[in-house]
């Protein structure tokens, strides 16, 4: 039996029954038509052409009743007016997707942290030796811009329009709108230069090249648009501006870290010129005891005085080496797994003559535990040994862009394996941190700032 308001839809290759046909009871389709493709809609509207609409599957194999769908479960074209107005709101909000969001088209990134990573380690667009050469740079092309400004060739247009039919007043007219996108492109580049950071110049020349495309979209029926000679200066003033700012921060730091070697290395010369005044005073006390026990004829004292000033003219030969070698000093292995997480190590030098002062100093309140201490080692030549394990840990830094900050990203066993290389033997090296303050700390922490190490310890610990 037919379904109301629905004709039979034949597939392709079968015969075409007259209209208004059902398939009689028993009915099974010819053995020599090919088969029904997959998910054929074999009850159509009547209305509609006939025409392979998806729908839900039938059962098509030869010798099986084709049974026909009831209007409420066909899957038919969208007709009522909640249906069309569901589409229609599905497609504008398609329409604002990729108006917005769905293309790069037009967009400027404008997040400083996305670029810098994009970027890396910034590089120099005109490097030079330092931030005073670079403002020298920058004078020179203020002038070149000023030039072009009173020139009046920072902006082209045609100078063909005529306005109430005078060639003159169409001049005039001209050179108003490109005063005006002039003074508008100026703006964008005045607040691009001031709103730079120092190391990241790609944001603000995106936003310019967006103000020279803009202006000359605006102004395209008198053919009027941004001099590219005129742009480019203004870019290389973006340009030189970030490397005057970049350079004056390195430079800044540069200073503050030499002002750093500075106070270090004057604290390790009062140390070791007070070690020495300390020996000599206490060289000549026993150098005066030892002449009043020769007077008194006290061998068993002499004696002992002796082996005592023995000592302190070693201790004095000692340090006077150290105040004579600047190359020697300790060099020090220290980590802070609280602070910066496992695996990370500090490796310095301190010519200090009490090392640990250095370490104690670098655990002061700008951290919030104190520095564990792998290794600390005497060498004659301090300097070098440190070069090369900082060599040796070159593509391990944490801060590829100051190179004086001496962190790595290397566990203290392999440090340890490096400096056996190079020393030979360590008389002492301790791979585990202590870290107890950190320790004692971990179970006052929210459970969301707990390491992975650590929680995975304590799921484990727990079972």
């Amino acid at each position: 039996m037919t379904p109301a308001g629905y004709t039979y839809n034949p597939p392709p290759g079968w015969d075409v029954p007259t209209d208004g046909w059902s398939p009689p009871p028993g009915w099974t389709p010819d053995p020599g038509w090919p088969a029904a493709p997959d998910g054929w809609q074999f009850w159509v509207r009547e209305q509609a052409e006939a025409s392979p609409v998806a729908a839900q599957p039938e059962s098509d194999s030869a010798g099986e009743d084709p049974q026909p769908e009831s209007a409420a479960t066909a899957t038919l074209p969208p007709t009522s007016v909640e249906e069309l107005q569901q589409r229609v709101a599905e497609l504008e909000a398609e329409v604002l997707r990729l108006s917005t969001g769905g293309s790069d088209e037009g967009r400027v990134e404008l997040d400083d942290d996305l670029i810098l990573q994009e970027v890396g380690i910034y590089r120099y667009h005109h490097p030079l030796e330092n931030a005073a050469e670079y403002k020298e740079q920058l004078k020179s092309l203020e002038a070149d811009i000023s030039t072009m400004v009173r020139a009046r060739t920072a902006v082209l247009a045609s100078d063909i329009f005529t306005y109430n039919n005078s060639l003159a007043q169409g001049k005039r007219m001209t050179s108003e709108f490109s005063k005006l996108m002039l003074r508008t492109y100026n703006v964008e580049a005045d607040n691009c230069v001031r709103a730079l950071r120092s190391g990241n110049v790609l944001t603000a020349k995106k936003r310019l090249e967006a103000s020279v495309t803009s202006i000359a979209r605006l102004g395209a029926m008198m053919e009027m648009r941004i001099n590219p000679d005129y742009h480019a200066l203004r870019v290389k003033e973006l340009e030189l501006t970030a490397d005057y700012l970049m350079k004056l921060q390195v430079e800044k730091e540069e200073a503050r870290d030499e002002r750093e070697r500075l106070r270090e290395e004057r604290r390790a010369e009062q140390e070791l010129a007070a070690e020495k005044a300390r020996l000599d005073k206490e060289r000549r006390h026993y150098a005066n005891a030892l002449a009043a026990l020769e007077t008194a004829g006290d061998e068993e004292g002499m004696a002992e005085l002796n082996e005592r000033l023995h000592s302190i003219d070693e201790a004095i030969e000692k340090n006077d080496y150290r105040i004579a070698n600047i190359r020697a000093g300790y060099v020090y292995v220290i980590s802070n797994r609280g602070a910066l997480g496992p695996n990370v190590v500090k490796i310095g030098l301190t010519r200090r003559l009490e090392p640990m002062d250095r370490v104690r100093e670098l655990s002061d309140a700008s951290v919030p535990f104190p520095f564990d201490v792998h290794a600390m080692f005497f060498a004659d030549d301090a300097v070098s040994v440190e070069a090369d394990l900082h060599q040796a840990f070159a593509e391990k830094r944490v801060n590829h862009v100051n190179l004086r900050r001496e962190f790595f990203f290397a566990s203290p066993a392999e440090v340890r394996d490096v400096l056996l290389e190079q020393v030979g033997n360590l008389l002492e090296f301790s791979e585990h941190p202590e870290a107890s303050q950190y320790m004692q700390s971990l179970k006052y922490w929210p459970e969301d700032r707990h390491p992975d190490d650590v929680s995975t310890q304590q799921a484990s610990t727990a079972k």
